[in-house]
């Protein structure tokens, strides 16, 4: 018999789920993520596991969930119920699925259908006699909303299905309504601009969507179906219903065959494998690559191709026995904002982040999380205290997206972005006019000397291993290092003194920062770290000039002349230069004997000359530095954004989502690893 504790426990999780439940699919406004919902729904079905007394019919493990429905909507039920389906959450639970299968089919063996999980929400789709006549919600899977009049505002929804002249008399179809990844950052945008008026007329920020799944669902249950249309929603149709007056269909495949026969739209990523370790490879690509896509996914849905094989499979209360969702990693949770602080950068901007309740995102636990800047705080209106939704997508530096307001304390104020700099000499902070970014101006603060230090040793300057950022405060606040130029000076005597240094430590360090000098001058420019000056532009000016030299005898005019630099880098050059602390820093490296001259000229055709190719993502066989030295090396530009002028988009694994969908909205072409190489041996675009 369960413990009092767990029948408390089970009583407790049901409640907890049906609050979830209401919150998600009545409200569209969930108060945690998908993965810790999941988490309670199955802490519930192992207890219920394990002590049979707890079960109840109308437990959430039994049922497909829904709250009450939107009482803005007319009840819709359905013919067929629109049943949910199981989890599986790593590749063990999948083949213990996937054995369940082949012991309910006996000596019969089958193929699966593999599809993407799109993060959206379920539909139905009611056609007679070829003409659109409903649309409906999954509801409770018994009693949808009708959300026809929203439904039909969708571009792709076909009005009529007609093949070869013949209309079945009554089809019903299931899909996922989605919010494109392009439509719903134009959403959120146009959000947060509002708020920054609201902000600025002194009124409070209204929330901000934070998912394209949420903003989606809020979309299509609008009570003004104009609305809807001006969201932009899109459609994938997956499953075949009811149908009266069609083809007999033996299988999964061809009833996705006739639906995109018929006109609806059928995502184009199925794809049909004959055993397991197919399903397997499809659900491990498309974690890896879900980033290429247009419009979010979060796992992959299998299912038996055979109908005749689902009838003897069969189903549970709640999901068919021949289908499951593998879900992938989650990228959103929820936890607890503790504190709000800034940081100090290399040229004093102050960068407000949070401190997190550490939470398991992203494959990664996550304590820290960026919130942008002031202007991002107020407008997401985030709070010490907060329960706050956070995202990490593969390498993407974690970020709060927003509060869930439902859960603020009571007594929440509105954090305030701090006047003075945190750095032991507490000046003043300064917002110039017209910009975005707080900055402090005491250039000898302590933390932009530390960031300064820190930047002019990483990978994209002159790329020191081990002077990393721990390093750097170490040498730092043992009066080791006061600028970039102490670094050459550092001795094996000195770095044997600090804590937790030994002979190979300082060695290795001493070793690397003398191969430094001799990195090339374009590394150098960069890592002298002149406000606006990147890789591109010192690229560019040491092959104009040379030497480091003659860029600092150059004029500001000379300068802007050299093309990719322009008016704004050449007098912030200049201004750099200008300063004495620059420029004793500067002769320090030049007695360190620090190469000033080395000008790497490519022997390679210059088939790229004028063409701009941007990179995102991981390729094959290539680090991002080097993808982007391929291009420069044959006469290419390699910007860090996507623009009308962009000749390419390379696309690798875990690709920045904003360059890709900017390069589908301009209609730049987009590469893969073969294309890339094409373009580098030919300097076309492949046919």
């Amino acid at each position: 018999m369960p413990s009092d504790a767990s029948s408390k426990r089970a009583k407790a999780l049901r409640q907890q789920i049906a609050h979830h439940n209401e919150r998600y699919y009545a409200d569209d406004a969930p108060e945690i993520s998908d993965a810790d919902y999941d988490a309670l729904v199955r802490e519930l079905a192992r207890l219920e596991a394990e002590y049979p007394e707890l079960i109840d019919d109308a437990s959430p493990t039994h049922v497909v969930g829904a709250g009450a429905l939107s009482t803005a909507f007319t009840p819709v039920t359905h013919r067929q119920p629109m049943a949910s389906l199981d989890n599986a959450m790593d590749d063990a639970e999948l083949a213990a699925w996937g054995e369940r299968v082949l012991k309910g089919l006996g000596s019969e063996r089958p193929r699966f259908v593999c599809e993407l999980k799109i993060d959206g929400l379920a539909i139905s789709l009611r056609y007679e006699n070829g003409r659109f006549v409903q649309a409906a919600t999954r509801g409770d899977g018994r009693v949808g909303e009708d959300v026809t009049a929203n439904v039909a505002t969708i571009a792709s929804l076909p009005r009529s299905v007609v093949v070869e002249g013949i209309a079945p008399k009554v089809i019903e179809v299931r899909g996922e309504v989605y919010l494109p990844t392009a439509a719903f950052q134009r959403l959120q945008a146009a959000k947060e601009a509002e708020n920054r008026e609201r902000v600025a007329a002194g009124r409070k920020p209204e929330p901000v969507p934070v998912n394209p799944r949420n903003a989606g669902a809020g979309s299509l249950r609008q009570k003004d179906p104009t609305v809807t249309a001006g969201r932009g929603l899109d459609l994938w149709c997956y499953q075949l219903g009811e149908i009266e007056g069609g083809p007999q269909l033996l299988n999964h495949a061809a009833s996705l065959k006739y639906l995109h026969d018929l006109g609806f739209p059928v995502n184009p990523k199925i794809k049909v494998v004959e055993d397991l370790a197919g399903v397997i490879e499809f659900c491990k690509h498309w974690q890896e690559h879900r980033h290429t896509l247009p419009y979010e996914i979060d796992g992959a849905v299998v299912k038996v191709d055979s109908l005749a094989q689902r009838e003897v499979l069969g189903k549970t209360s709640r999901a068919p026995r021949w289908a499951i969702a593998f879900k992938f990693p989650p990228e959103e949770r929820t936890t607890i904002l503790r504190d709000i602080k800034v940081s100090v950068g290399r040229t004093g901007r102050t960068t407000p982040f949070a401190e997190l309740e550490p939470v398991f995102v992203g494959g990664s636990t996550v304590s820290m999380a960026t919130l942008h800047n002031q202007d991002q705080v107020a407008v997401k209106d985030v709070r010490p205290g907060d329960t706050v939704v956070v995202r990490k997508a593969g390498d993407v530096i974690p970020e709060v997206v927003g509060p869930v307001l439902s859960l603020r304390p009571a007594k929440s104020k509105p954090w305030q972005f701090p006047k003075i700099c945190p750095c032991p000499l507490r000046t003043e902070l300064v917002r110039p006019e017209g910009e975005a970014d707080t900055r402090c101006v005491e250039p000898a603060c302590p933390y932009q000397r530390d960031q300064r230090i820190i930047y002019f040793a990483s990978r994209g300057a002159m790329d020191i291993e081990g002077l990393g950022e721990n390093t750097v405060f170490q040498l730092s606040d043992a009066g080791l290092v006061a600028d970039a130029g102490d670094i050459y000076s550092l001795t094996r005597e000195q770095l044997l003194t600090l804590e937790k240094w030994g002979a190979t430590k300082a060695d290795n360090l001493l070793s690397a920062i003398e191969g430094s000098k001799q990195r090339a001058l374009p590394r150098l420019l960069t890592a002298l770290g002149c406000k606006g000056l990147g890789p591109s532009a010192s690229e560019a000016l040491s092959r104009a000039f040379g030497t480091l030299d003659s860029i600092m005898l150059a004029s500001e005019a000379d300068l802007a002349r050299t093309d990719g630099v322009g008016p704004v880098i050449a007098a912030s050059i200049v201004r750099w230069f200008a300063n004495a602390g620059n420029r004793e820093m500067v002769e320090k490296l030049r007695a360190a004997r620090v190469e000033f001259g080395k000008v790497e000229v490519s022997r390679l055709p210059q088939n790229l000359s004028g063409k701009a190719i941007v990179v995102t993502g991981t390729l094959d066989g290539y680090s991002r530095e080097s993808a982007e030295a391929a291009i420069k090396d044959r006469g290419g530009k390699s910007p860090g954004s996507v623009s009308p002028k962009t000749f390419a988009l390379v696309v690798g694994t875990e690709p920045g989502a904003s360059k890709l969908t900017k390069a589908q909205e301009l209609g730049v072409p987009i590469l893969d690893l073969a294309g890339f190489e094409h373009v580098l041996a030919t300097g076309d675009l492949p046919a």
